[in-house]
């Protein structure tokens, strides 16, 4: 009996996996063998840093609000404690917005979260 080696779908399982290798550097873009491991990894590392970015995100936006606050003279959890107390739902992506972009509204969010 002849020796079944996979063929068609072997072929088909090696160009998916080097399709998504294409543009890596020698080996890891030619050989399926190590393009397997790099993609593996790839993948791996870009299911990981998807969850990272948003942490990231609200790091940058805290850091944004909380210098855009010492300007005012109010620090970061006072801030964000007077906006609770206020009920004003805006979220820290809005708020670092209006920090960078338009800081006469951001001053008006601040004597809100002040009053309160």
């Amino acid at each position: 009996m002849a020796r079944a080696k996979g063929g068609f779908k072997t072929h088909r399982r090696h160009r998916r996996i080097l399709k998504l290798a294409s543009g890596y550097r020698n080996a890891r873009s030619r050989t399926f063998f190590r393009a397997k491991t790099a993609v593996y990894k790839a993948l791996s590392y870009s299911y990981r840093h998807r969850k990272e970015r948003k942490r990231n995100f609200r790091r940058l936006w805290i850091i944004r609000i909380n210098a855009a606050t010492h300007t005012h003279g109010l620090n970061y959890s006072r801030f964000m404690n007077g906006l609770r107390k206020a009920g004003v739902t805006l979220d820290r992506k809005i708020l670092a917005d209006l920090a960078i972009h338009d800081p006469q509204a951001f001053e008006t969010v601040v004597s809100v979260a002040r009053a309160s």
